[in-house]
Protein backbone atom coordinates (compact mmCIF):
# COMPACT_ATOMS: atom_id res chain seq x y z
CA UNK A 1 0.00 0.00 0.00
CA UNK A 2 0.95 3.48 -1.06
CA UNK A 3 2.09 5.93 2.16
CA UNK A 4 -0.70 8.30 3.43
CA UNK A 5 2.12 10.61 4.47
CA UNK A 6 3.74 11.88 1.16
CA UNK A 7 3.50 10.89 -1.91
CA UNK A 8 7.05 9.50 -2.90
CA UNK A 9 6.39 9.52 -7.04
CA UNK A 10 6.02 12.92 -6.46
CA UNK A 11 9.03 13.51 -4.05
CA UNK A 12 10.90 11.88 -6.61
CA UNK A 13 9.46 14.41 -9.76
CA UNK A 14 10.55 17.08 -7.68
CA UNK A 15 13.79 16.02 -6.43
CA UNK A 16 15.37 14.49 -9.76
CA UNK A 17 13.16 15.46 -12.27
CA UNK A 18 12.66 19.18 -11.49
CA UNK A 19 15.50 20.28 -9.24
CA UNK A 20 17.99 18.59 -10.66
CA UNK A 21 19.34 17.31 -6.78
CA UNK A 22 21.42 14.63 -8.22
CA UNK A 23 23.39 17.40 -10.16
CA UNK A 24 24.93 18.67 -6.83
CA UNK A 25 26.78 15.03 -6.18
CA UNK A 26 29.11 16.98 -8.54
CA UNK A 27 30.12 19.59 -5.63
CA UNK A 28 33.04 18.43 -2.67
CA UNK A 29 30.45 18.53 -0.34
CA UNK A 30 27.93 16.02 -1.43
CA UNK A 31 30.65 13.87 -3.59
CA UNK A 32 29.94 10.85 -1.39
CA UNK A 33 26.18 11.19 -2.45
CA UNK A 34 24.17 9.44 -5.27
CA UNK A 35 20.68 9.12 -5.93
CA UNK A 36 21.19 6.04 -4.36
CA UNK A 37 21.74 7.11 -1.06
CA UNK A 38 19.21 10.04 -1.12
CA UNK A 39 16.79 7.33 -2.04
CA UNK A 40 18.19 5.35 1.18
CA UNK A 41 17.41 8.21 3.21
CA UNK A 42 14.42 8.54 1.80
CA UNK A 43 13.09 4.95 2.41
CA UNK A 44 14.74 4.87 6.09
CA UNK A 45 12.94 8.27 6.58
CA UNK A 46 9.56 6.43 5.49
CA UNK A 47 9.93 3.72 7.79
CA UNK A 48 10.86 5.45 10.65
CA UNK A 49 8.05 8.21 10.31
CA UNK A 50 5.57 5.23 9.34
CA UNK A 51 6.49 2.71 12.29
CA UNK A 52 8.00 5.36 14.95
CA UNK A 53 6.19 8.47 15.01
CA UNK A 54 2.90 7.88 13.23
CA UNK A 55 2.04 5.44 15.72
CA UNK A 56 1.61 7.44 18.24
CA UNK A 57 0.34 10.26 17.00
CA UNK A 58 -3.37 9.89 17.85
CA UNK A 59 -2.46 8.90 21.29
CA UNK A 60 -0.14 11.73 21.85
CA UNK A 61 -3.28 13.89 20.85
CA UNK A 62 -5.29 12.26 23.53
CA UNK A 63 -2.89 12.20 26.33
CA UNK A 64 -1.04 15.99 26.13
CA UNK A 65 1.80 16.87 28.03
CA UNK A 66 0.87 16.93 32.12
CA UNK A 67 2.92 19.34 34.71
CA UNK A 68 2.69 17.49 38.19
CA UNK A 69 4.40 20.61 39.89
CA UNK A 70 7.55 18.89 39.84
CA UNK A 71 8.25 17.56 36.18
CA UNK A 72 6.36 17.35 32.80
CA UNK A 73 5.21 14.01 31.93
CA UNK A 74 5.06 12.98 28.14
CA UNK A 75 4.06 9.28 26.76
CA UNK A 76 6.54 7.29 26.66
CA UNK A 77 6.49 6.63 23.03
CA UNK A 78 7.36 10.04 22.47
CA UNK A 79 11.14 9.49 23.45
CA UNK A 80 11.51 6.29 21.72
CA UNK A 81 10.74 7.57 18.27
CA UNK A 82 13.42 10.24 19.26
CA UNK A 83 15.69 8.05 20.25
CA UNK A 84 15.41 6.01 17.01
CA UNK A 85 15.27 9.13 14.78
CA UNK A 86 18.85 10.11 16.71
CA UNK A 87 20.50 6.63 16.52
CA UNK A 88 19.49 6.78 12.32
CA UNK A 89 21.57 10.02 12.26
CA UNK A 90 19.25 12.27 11.03
CA UNK A 91 19.71 15.08 13.91
CA UNK A 92 22.75 15.67 11.73
CA UNK A 93 21.68 14.81 8.02
CA UNK A 94 22.68 17.83 6.36
CA UNK A 95 25.33 18.96 8.94
CA UNK A 96 29.16 18.04 8.16
CA UNK A 97 30.93 14.87 8.90
CA UNK A 98 33.26 16.17 11.22
CA UNK A 99 30.43 16.87 13.61
CA UNK A 100 28.57 13.12 12.91
CA UNK A 101 26.71 14.39 9.40
CA UNK A 102 25.99 13.09 6.45
CA UNK A 103 26.50 16.40 4.77
CA UNK A 104 23.30 15.51 2.28
CA UNK A 105 22.07 18.38 0.59
CA UNK A 106 19.41 20.93 2.23
CA UNK A 107 16.75 19.90 -0.51
CA UNK A 108 17.13 16.30 0.34
CA UNK A 109 17.27 17.06 4.37
CA UNK A 110 13.64 18.95 3.87
CA UNK A 111 12.54 15.96 1.66
CA UNK A 112 13.37 13.60 4.38
CA UNK A 113 12.04 15.81 7.20
CA UNK A 114 8.79 16.42 5.62
CA UNK A 115 7.73 12.62 6.69
CA UNK A 116 8.43 12.97 10.51
CA UNK A 117 6.11 16.20 9.90
CA UNK A 118 3.35 14.03 8.24
CA UNK A 119 3.53 11.44 10.74
CA UNK A 120 3.82 13.02 13.52
CA UNK A 121 4.06 17.26 14.25
CA UNK A 122 4.02 16.93 17.96
CA UNK A 123 7.07 14.57 18.13
CA UNK A 124 9.00 16.08 15.23
CA UNK A 125 8.98 19.31 16.88
CA UNK A 126 11.85 18.27 19.35
CA UNK A 127 14.27 17.78 16.59
CA UNK A 128 13.25 20.11 14.68
CA UNK A 129 13.82 23.26 17.15
CA UNK A 130 17.48 20.93 17.97
CA UNK A 131 18.58 21.04 14.44
CA UNK A 132 17.87 24.56 13.83
CA UNK A 133 19.25 25.87 17.26
CA UNK A 134 22.26 23.91 16.43
CA UNK A 135 22.73 26.18 12.72
CA UNK A 136 22.41 28.94 14.59
CA UNK A 137 25.25 28.35 17.23
CA UNK A 138 27.16 26.74 14.74
CA UNK A 139 27.07 30.23 12.13
CA UNK A 140 27.45 32.53 15.00
CA UNK A 141 28.45 30.56 18.49
CA UNK A 142 32.28 29.83 19.41
CA UNK A 143 34.40 26.69 18.91
CA UNK A 144 34.35 26.17 22.30
CA UNK A 145 30.04 26.89 22.12
CA UNK A 146 29.75 24.28 19.03
CA UNK A 147 31.81 22.05 21.61
CA UNK A 148 29.76 21.96 24.27
CA UNK A 149 26.36 22.47 23.11
CA UNK A 150 25.79 21.79 19.35
CA UNK A 151 27.58 18.15 19.62
CA UNK A 152 25.64 17.08 21.94
CA UNK A 153 22.16 18.05 20.21
CA UNK A 154 23.45 16.44 16.98
CA UNK A 155 23.68 13.23 19.82
CA UNK A 156 20.04 13.31 20.49
CA UNK A 157 21.81 14.16 24.45
CA UNK A 158 20.13 17.36 24.60
CA UNK A 159 17.54 18.97 22.92
CA UNK A 160 17.32 22.88 21.94
CA UNK A 161 15.03 25.76 22.22
CA UNK A 162 14.54 29.63 21.27
CA UNK A 163 12.77 31.97 23.60
CA UNK A 164 11.88 35.19 22.23
CA UNK A 165 8.19 35.85 23.69
CA UNK A 166 7.38 37.26 26.77
CA UNK A 167 3.78 37.76 28.49
CA UNK A 168 3.20 41.36 28.32
CA UNK A 169 5.55 41.70 24.71
CA UNK A 170 4.01 39.10 22.12
CA UNK A 171 5.34 39.48 19.04
CA UNK A 172 6.71 42.60 19.93
CA UNK A 173 10.41 42.14 21.18
CA UNK A 174 11.91 45.93 21.22
CA UNK A 175 9.77 45.37 24.82
CA UNK A 176 11.57 42.15 26.39
CA UNK A 177 12.66 42.70 29.58
CA UNK A 178 13.99 39.83 30.12
CA UNK A 179 17.58 41.13 31.68
CA UNK A 180 21.29 39.66 31.48
CA UNK A 181 23.21 41.11 34.29
CA UNK A 182 27.18 40.25 33.73
CA UNK A 183 29.62 38.39 36.52
CA UNK A 184 33.08 38.21 36.75
CA UNK A 185 34.04 35.52 35.34
CA UNK A 186 32.55 36.18 31.73
CA UNK A 187 28.99 34.35 32.19
CA UNK A 188 26.09 36.37 32.83
CA UNK A 189 22.85 36.15 35.34
CA UNK A 190 19.37 36.41 33.67
CA UNK A 191 15.80 37.49 35.02
CA UNK A 192 12.47 37.39 33.40
CA UNK A 193 9.60 35.42 31.90
CA UNK A 194 9.31 33.60 28.16
CA UNK A 195 6.20 32.49 26.99
CA UNK A 196 5.02 30.29 24.42
CA UNK A 197 8.07 27.65 24.65
CA UNK A 198 7.25 24.71 22.59
CA UNK A 199 9.79 21.93 24.44
CA UNK A 200 10.70 23.96 27.10
CA UNK A 201 10.56 21.54 29.79
CA UNK A 202 10.90 17.78 29.51
CA UNK A 203 12.50 14.57 30.27
CA UNK A 204 13.42 13.14 27.07
CA UNK A 205 17.22 14.64 26.60
CA UNK A 206 20.04 14.83 29.14
CA UNK A 207 20.36 18.55 29.18
CA UNK A 208 17.76 21.42 27.22
CA UNK A 209 19.94 24.26 25.71
CA UNK A 210 17.51 27.19 25.73
CA UNK A 211 18.79 30.65 23.29
CA UNK A 212 17.18 33.36 24.80
CA UNK A 213 16.56 36.68 24.04
CA UNK A 214 17.32 39.36 26.90
CA UNK A 215 19.10 42.59 27.55
CA UNK A 216 22.39 43.57 29.04
CA UNK A 217 21.64 46.61 31.45
CA UNK A 218 22.88 50.36 29.73
CA UNK A 219 22.64 48.73 26.25
CA UNK A 220 20.83 50.53 23.56
CA UNK A 221 16.98 51.10 23.73
CA UNK A 222 15.04 49.11 21.90
CA UNK A 223 15.88 45.91 19.67
CA UNK A 224 18.73 47.27 18.98
CA UNK A 225 20.02 46.34 22.83
CA UNK A 226 19.01 42.80 22.73
CA UNK A 227 21.66 40.20 23.04
CA UNK A 228 21.67 36.40 22.72
CA UNK A 229 22.12 33.78 25.44
CA UNK A 230 22.49 30.63 25.93
CA UNK A 231 21.06 29.20 29.32
CA UNK A 232 21.13 25.44 29.80
CA UNK A 233 18.77 23.89 31.97
CA UNK A 234 21.89 22.03 33.70
CA UNK A 235 24.56 24.00 33.79
CA UNK A 236 27.25 21.97 31.75
CA UNK A 237 30.29 23.23 34.38
CA UNK A 238 29.07 22.09 37.33
CA UNK A 239 26.36 19.72 36.82
CA UNK A 240 24.06 21.59 38.53
CA UNK A 241 19.74 22.81 38.25
CA UNK A 242 19.89 26.21 36.40
CA UNK A 243 17.36 28.75 37.71
CA UNK A 244 14.92 27.77 35.11
CA UNK A 245 11.74 27.05 36.17
CA UNK A 246 8.33 25.92 34.53
CA UNK A 247 5.46 27.88 35.77
CA UNK A 248 2.97 26.33 33.81
CA UNK A 249 2.21 24.64 30.60
CA UNK A 250 -0.05 25.74 27.40
CA UNK A 251 -2.52 23.62 26.28
CA UNK A 252 -3.11 24.17 22.66
CA UNK A 253 -5.77 22.90 20.34
CA UNK A 254 -3.34 20.98 18.71
CA UNK A 255 0.37 19.60 18.42
CA UNK A 256 -0.34 18.49 21.38
CA UNK A 257 2.78 16.13 21.74
CA UNK A 258 4.86 18.92 21.80
CA UNK A 259 5.10 20.55 25.14
CA UNK A 260 4.50 24.25 25.33
CA UNK A 261 5.47 26.23 28.43
CA UNK A 262 5.78 29.56 30.63
CA UNK A 263 9.19 29.76 31.56
CA UNK A 264 10.75 31.67 34.59
CA UNK A 265 14.36 32.78 34.57
CA UNK A 266 16.27 33.99 37.55
CA UNK A 267 13.17 33.24 39.61
CA UNK A 268 15.51 31.82 42.73
CA UNK A 269 14.23 28.47 42.88
CA UNK A 270 17.74 27.05 42.09
CA UNK A 271 20.77 29.31 42.99
CA UNK A 272 23.89 27.55 40.88
CA UNK A 273 26.93 28.39 42.24
CA UNK A 274 25.32 29.83 45.12
CA UNK A 275 24.54 33.01 43.67
CA UNK A 276 20.94 34.67 41.90
CA UNK A 277 19.86 34.08 38.11
CA UNK A 278 20.07 31.69 35.27
CA UNK A 279 23.32 31.23 34.07
CA UNK A 280 24.02 32.02 30.76
CA UNK A 281 26.38 32.31 27.82
CA UNK A 282 26.73 35.45 25.97
CA UNK A 283 26.23 34.24 21.94
CA UNK A 284 28.80 36.73 20.03
CA UNK A 285 28.35 40.22 20.45
CA UNK A 286 26.49 42.03 22.72
CA UNK A 287 23.27 43.47 21.51
CA UNK A 288 23.87 41.89 18.21
CA UNK A 289 21.00 38.81 19.31
CA UNK A 290 18.36 40.00 17.16
CA UNK A 291 20.09 39.41 14.09
CA UNK A 292 21.59 35.76 15.41
CA UNK A 293 18.21 34.60 16.25
CA UNK A 294 16.59 35.52 13.09
CA UNK A 295 19.28 33.07 11.36
CA UNK A 296 16.92 30.74 13.78
CA UNK A 297 13.84 32.25 13.39
CA UNK A 298 14.13 32.18 9.25
CA UNK A 299 14.57 28.46 9.40
CA UNK A 300 12.29 27.89 11.87
CA UNK A 301 9.57 29.62 9.26
CA UNK A 302 10.48 28.05 6.37
CA UNK A 303 10.16 25.03 8.79
CA UNK A 304 6.78 25.74 9.84
CA UNK A 305 5.74 26.03 5.83
CA UNK A 306 7.12 22.73 5.89
CA UNK A 307 4.99 21.41 8.50
CA UNK A 308 2.17 23.01 7.48
CA UNK A 309 2.71 21.52 3.82
CA UNK A 310 2.94 18.25 5.33
CA UNK A 311 0.49 18.37 7.02
CA UNK A 312 -1.74 19.21 4.26
CA UNK A 313 -0.18 16.80 2.10
CA UNK A 314 -1.54 13.77 4.42
CA UNK A 315 -4.73 15.20 4.98
CA UNK A 316 -5.34 15.14 0.98
CA UNK A 317 -4.02 11.62 0.66
CA UNK A 318 -6.22 10.25 3.36
CA UNK A 319 -9.29 12.01 1.84
CA UNK A 320 -8.07 10.61 -1.23
CA UNK A 321 -7.38 7.04 0.04
CA UNK A 322 -11.21 7.89 1.36
CA UNK A 323 -12.85 9.16 -1.74
CA UNK A 324 -11.69 5.93 -3.66
CA UNK A 325 -12.60 3.19 -1.56
CA UNK A 326 -16.71 4.84 0.24
CA UNK A 327 -19.91 4.00 -2.62
CA UNK A 328 -21.99 6.49 -2.29
CA UNK A 329 -24.98 7.97 -4.34
CA UNK A 330 -25.26 7.52 -8.37
CA UNK A 331 -23.89 9.97 -11.09
CA UNK A 332 -26.68 12.47 -11.98
CA UNK A 333 -27.35 11.01 -15.18
CA UNK A 334 -28.36 7.12 -13.30
CA UNK A 335 -31.80 6.93 -13.79
CA UNK A 336 -31.92 3.56 -12.20
CA UNK A 337 -32.11 4.07 -8.51
CA UNK A 338 -31.33 0.12 -7.92
CA UNK A 339 -28.17 0.95 -9.96
CA UNK A 340 -24.72 0.34 -7.74
CA UNK A 341 -23.31 3.13 -5.85
CA UNK A 342 -20.49 4.49 -7.03
CA UNK A 343 -17.18 5.67 -5.06
CA UNK A 344 -17.46 9.19 -4.25
CA UNK A 345 -14.92 10.25 -6.40
CA UNK A 346 -17.02 9.65 -9.04
CA UNK A 347 -18.89 12.94 -7.97
CA UNK A 348 -17.62 16.22 -9.57
CA UNK A 349 -17.95 18.40 -6.55
CA UNK A 350 -15.73 15.80 -4.38
CA UNK A 351 -13.05 16.00 -7.63
CA UNK A 352 -13.14 19.43 -6.87
CA UNK A 353 -12.18 19.12 -3.45
CA UNK A 354 -9.40 16.80 -4.30
CA UNK A 355 -8.12 18.48 -7.04
CA UNK A 356 -8.16 21.73 -5.26
CA UNK A 357 -6.14 19.98 -2.46
CA UNK A 358 -3.39 18.74 -4.78
CA UNK A 359 -2.91 22.47 -6.52
CA UNK A 360 -2.22 23.39 -2.64
CA UNK A 361 -0.42 20.75 -1.37
CA UNK A 362 1.59 20.02 -3.89
CA UNK A 363 2.52 23.31 -5.06
CA UNK A 364 3.73 23.82 -1.52
CA UNK A 365 6.01 21.18 -1.68
CA UNK A 366 7.50 22.15 -4.34
CA UNK A 367 8.04 25.73 -3.54
CA UNK A 368 9.63 24.05 0.10
CA UNK A 369 11.90 22.49 -1.42
CA UNK A 370 12.87 24.88 -3.86
CA UNK A 371 13.69 27.10 -1.53
CA UNK A 372 16.34 24.22 -0.08
CA UNK A 373 18.03 24.37 -3.17
CA UNK A 374 18.28 27.55 -2.88
CA UNK A 375 20.03 26.64 0.32
CA UNK A 376 22.16 24.35 -1.53
CA UNK A 377 22.93 26.79 -3.69
CA UNK A 378 23.94 29.86 -0.90
CA UNK A 379 26.15 26.58 0.49
CA UNK A 380 28.14 25.42 -2.46
CA UNK A 381 27.50 27.78 -5.29
CA UNK A 382 29.84 27.55 -8.20
CA UNK A 383 30.04 31.23 -8.32
CA UNK A 384 29.64 34.48 -6.17
CA UNK A 385 27.21 35.62 -8.01
CA UNK A 386 25.35 32.26 -7.42
CA UNK A 387 25.89 32.43 -3.88
CA UNK A 388 24.79 36.14 -3.33
CA UNK A 389 21.65 35.76 -5.60
CA UNK A 390 19.94 32.18 -4.05
CA UNK A 391 20.74 34.44 -0.71
CA UNK A 392 18.52 37.47 -2.03
CA UNK A 393 16.01 35.32 -3.42
CA UNK A 394 15.25 33.16 -0.51
CA UNK A 395 15.34 36.65 1.71
CA UNK A 396 12.34 37.55 -0.33
CA UNK A 397 10.62 34.38 -0.12
CA UNK A 398 11.02 32.72 3.15
CA UNK A 399 7.81 34.82 4.67
CA UNK A 400 5.91 33.72 1.79
CA UNK A 401 6.99 30.18 1.97
CA UNK A 402 6.31 30.32 5.87
CA UNK A 403 2.46 31.98 5.15
CA UNK A 404 1.53 30.43 1.86
CA UNK A 405 1.12 27.29 3.00
CA UNK A 406 0.05 27.69 6.69
CA UNK A 407 -2.95 29.36 4.64
CA UNK A 408 -3.60 27.00 1.92
CA UNK A 409 -3.03 23.63 3.17
CA UNK A 410 -5.00 24.82 6.17
CA UNK A 411 -7.66 25.06 3.71
CA UNK A 412 -6.65 21.60 2.27
CA UNK A 413 -6.82 20.01 5.86
CA UNK A 414 -10.34 21.83 5.67
CA UNK A 415 -11.36 20.20 2.65
CA UNK A 416 -10.16 16.80 3.53
CA UNK A 417 -12.45 16.93 6.07
CA UNK A 418 -15.47 18.06 4.32
CA UNK A 419 -14.68 15.20 1.45
CA UNK A 420 -15.09 12.75 4.32
CA UNK A 421 -18.69 14.33 5.29
CA UNK A 422 -19.60 13.69 8.77
CA UNK A 423 -16.55 11.34 9.22
CA UNK A 424 -14.53 13.86 8.35
CA UNK A 425 -15.13 15.69 12.13
CA UNK A 426 -14.82 12.79 14.21
CA UNK A 427 -11.97 11.58 15.76
CA UNK A 428 -12.40 8.33 14.44
CA UNK A 429 -10.74 9.22 11.46
CA UNK A 430 -7.21 11.23 10.93
CA UNK A 431 -8.57 14.90 9.29
CA UNK A 432 -10.04 16.52 11.99
CA UNK A 433 -6.70 16.22 13.78
CA UNK A 434 -4.50 17.52 10.87
CA UNK A 435 -6.60 20.32 10.95
CA UNK A 436 -6.33 21.20 14.35
CA UNK A 437 -2.73 20.99 14.41
CA UNK A 438 -2.26 22.90 11.33
CA UNK A 439 -4.30 25.47 12.69
CA UNK A 440 -1.48 26.51 14.69
CA UNK A 441 1.16 27.44 12.03
CA UNK A 442 -0.53 30.84 10.98
CA UNK A 443 0.22 31.71 14.36
CA UNK A 444 3.56 30.38 14.65
CA UNK A 445 6.71 32.17 13.92
CA UNK A 446 5.69 35.17 13.63
CA UNK A 447 1.31 35.35 12.08
CA UNK A 448 0.13 35.99 8.79
CA UNK A 449 0.13 39.82 9.46
CA UNK A 450 3.75 39.98 10.75
CA UNK A 451 4.68 38.03 7.71
CA UNK A 452 3.14 40.37 5.37
CA UNK A 453 4.50 43.51 6.85
CA UNK A 454 8.17 41.14 6.91
CA UNK A 455 7.66 40.87 2.80
CA UNK A 456 6.09 44.76 2.03
CA UNK A 457 7.93 46.51 5.15
CA UNK A 458 11.57 44.58 4.31
CA UNK A 459 11.81 42.22 1.79
CA UNK A 460 10.79 43.62 -1.07
CA UNK A 461 12.05 47.23 -0.97
CA UNK A 462 15.53 46.29 0.93
CA UNK A 463 18.85 47.15 -1.20
CA UNK A 464 16.79 49.62 -3.24
CA UNK A 465 14.32 46.80 -4.28
CA UNK A 466 16.95 44.03 -5.47
CA UNK A 467 15.33 41.34 -3.93
CA UNK A 468 11.85 42.00 -5.70
CA UNK A 469 13.69 42.68 -8.95
CA UNK A 470 15.15 39.72 -8.37
CA UNK A 471 12.31 37.57 -7.99
CA UNK A 472 10.35 39.19 -10.99
CA UNK A 473 14.07 38.23 -13.21
CA UNK A 474 13.41 35.03 -12.16
CA UNK A 475 9.90 34.36 -12.92
CA UNK A 476 10.74 36.21 -16.26
CA UNK A 477 13.27 33.34 -17.33
CA UNK A 478 10.60 30.78 -16.59
CA UNK A 479 7.95 32.58 -18.71
CA UNK A 480 10.44 32.93 -21.32
CA UNK A 481 11.10 29.40 -21.28
CA UNK A 482 7.57 28.60 -21.12
CA UNK A 483 7.23 30.69 -24.52
CA UNK A 484 9.87 28.79 -26.28
CA UNK A 485 8.14 25.60 -25.23
CA UNK A 486 4.91 27.48 -27.16
CA UNK A 487 1.50 25.85 -26.76
CA UNK A 488 -0.11 25.17 -23.37
CA UNK A 489 2.61 26.41 -21.11
CA UNK A 490 3.09 29.45 -23.54
CA UNK A 491 -0.41 30.38 -23.12
CA UNK A 492 0.27 30.11 -19.20
CA UNK A 493 3.08 32.00 -19.11
CA UNK A 494 1.03 34.53 -20.85
CA UNK A 495 -1.35 34.84 -17.80
CA UNK A 496 1.51 34.84 -15.17
CA UNK A 497 3.33 37.33 -16.58
CA UNK A 498 0.32 39.50 -17.28
CA UNK A 499 -0.11 39.50 -13.55
CA UNK A 500 3.78 39.38 -12.05
CA UNK A 501 4.70 42.11 -14.43
CA UNK A 502 1.84 44.24 -12.02
CA UNK A 503 3.65 43.27 -8.86
CA UNK A 504 6.60 46.17 -8.61
CA UNK A 505 4.42 49.36 -9.77
CA UNK A 506 1.81 48.15 -7.20
CA UNK A 507 5.03 48.09 -4.85
CA UNK A 508 6.00 50.95 -5.74
CA UNK A 509 2.02 52.92 -5.59
CA UNK A 510 1.94 51.37 -2.19
CA UNK A 511 4.87 53.45 -1.01
CA UNK A 512 3.31 56.92 -2.81
CA UNK A 513 2.21 58.54 0.18
CA UNK A 514 4.11 59.51 2.91
CA UNK A 515 2.20 58.18 5.47
CA UNK A 516 3.88 54.41 6.24
CA UNK A 517 0.47 53.39 7.88
CA UNK A 518 -1.55 53.47 4.90
CA UNK A 519 1.36 51.98 2.87
CA UNK A 520 1.58 48.80 4.75
CA UNK A 521 -2.31 48.74 5.96
CA UNK A 522 -3.20 46.23 3.36
CA UNK A 523 0.10 43.93 3.77
CA UNK A 524 -1.70 41.26 3.86
CA UNK A 525 -3.37 41.31 1.18
CA UNK A 526 0.06 42.02 -1.09
CA UNK A 527 1.59 38.76 0.91
CA UNK A 528 -1.14 36.92 -0.38
CA UNK A 529 -1.25 38.36 -3.95
CA UNK A 530 2.45 37.90 -4.19
CA UNK A 531 2.21 34.13 -3.00
CA UNK A 532 -0.34 33.33 -5.29
CA UNK A 533 2.06 34.57 -8.29
CA UNK A 534 4.85 33.13 -7.33
CA UNK A 535 2.83 29.44 -6.61
CA UNK A 536 1.76 30.17 -10.13
CA UNK A 537 5.14 30.09 -11.20
CA UNK A 538 6.15 26.80 -9.19
CA UNK A 539 3.05 25.33 -10.82
CA UNK A 540 4.64 26.53 -14.57
CA UNK A 541 8.06 25.25 -13.33
CA UNK A 542 5.98 21.78 -13.03
CA UNK A 543 4.55 22.12 -15.77
CA UNK A 544 7.52 22.34 -17.94
CA UNK A 545 9.34 20.10 -16.00
CA UNK A 546 6.47 17.20 -17.22
CA UNK A 547 6.28 18.61 -20.65
CA UNK A 548 6.88 15.62 -23.31
CA UNK A 549 6.35 12.86 -20.44
CA UNK A 550 3.29 10.86 -20.83
CA UNK A 551 0.99 8.95 -18.49
CA UNK A 552 -1.03 9.50 -15.46
CA UNK A 553 1.45 10.98 -13.06
CA UNK A 554 2.29 13.75 -15.81
CA UNK A 555 -1.34 14.28 -16.99
CA UNK A 556 -1.87 14.61 -12.86
CA UNK A 557 0.43 17.41 -12.90
CA UNK A 558 -0.57 19.43 -16.28
CA UNK A 559 -4.22 19.24 -14.92
CA UNK A 560 -3.32 20.61 -11.31
CA UNK A 561 -1.54 23.62 -12.71
CA UNK A 562 -4.47 23.80 -15.33
CA UNK A 563 -6.76 24.52 -12.24
CA UNK A 564 -4.48 26.47 -10.38
CA UNK A 565 -4.27 29.28 -13.36
CA UNK A 566 -8.12 28.94 -14.36
CA UNK A 567 -9.02 28.81 -10.53
CA UNK A 568 -6.30 30.63 -8.35
CA UNK A 569 -4.29 32.89 -10.34
CA UNK A 570 -7.36 35.31 -11.55
CA UNK A 571 -8.05 36.13 -7.41
CA UNK A 572 -4.41 37.88 -7.61
CA UNK A 573 -5.96 40.65 -10.30
CA UNK A 574 -8.47 41.95 -8.06
CA UNK A 575 -6.25 41.85 -4.81
CA UNK A 576 -3.67 43.91 -7.12
CA UNK A 577 -6.53 46.41 -8.13
CA UNK A 578 -7.62 46.84 -4.60
CA UNK A 579 -3.49 47.88 -3.62
CA UNK A 580 -3.51 49.96 -6.28
CA UNK A 581 -6.26 51.96 -4.88
CA UNK A 582 -4.46 52.32 -1.62
CA UNK A 583 -7.66 51.34 0.22
CA UNK A 584 -7.82 52.96 3.83
CA UNK A 585 -11.31 51.13 4.88
CA UNK A 586 -9.81 48.93 7.62
CA UNK A 587 -6.85 51.80 8.52
CA UNK A 588 -10.33 54.22 9.22
CA UNK A 589 -12.38 51.43 11.26
CA UNK A 590 -12.11 53.48 14.49
CA UNK A 591 -12.14 50.86 17.95
CA UNK A 592 -15.14 52.58 19.15
CA UNK A 593 -17.16 51.72 16.22
CA UNK A 594 -16.93 47.61 16.90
Amino acid sequence: MASLLLNRRDLEFLLYEWLDVESLTKRARHAEHSRETFDDVLDLAERIATEHFATHNRKSDGEEPRFDGERVHLIPEIKQALDVFAEAGLLAGTLDEELGGLQLPITVGNAVFGYFQAANVGTSSYPFLSIANANLLMAHGSPEQVETYVRPMLEGRYFGTMCLSEPQAGSSLSDVTTKAVPQDDGTYRLFGNKMWISAGDHDLSENIVHLVLAKIPGGPAGVKGISLFIVPKVVVETGERNDVVLAGLNHKMGFRGTVNTLLNFGEGVHTPGGLPGAVGHLVGEPHQGLKYMFHMMNEARVGVGLGATALGYTGYLHSLDYAKGRPQGRPVSAKDPSSPQVPIIEHADVRRMLLAQKAYVEGALALNLYCGRLLDEQLTGETEEVRTESTLLLDVLTPIAKSWPSQWCLEANSLAIQVLGGYGYTREYPVEQLYRDNRLNPIHEGTHGIQGLDLLGRKVVMQGGAGLALLVATIARTVALAEVAGGEAGQLAEQLWAVVERVPATTMQLFTPDDLEVSLANASVYLEAVGHAVLAWIWLEQLLAANGRTGDFYDGKRQTARYFFRWELPKVTAQLTLLESLDTTTLDMSPDWF
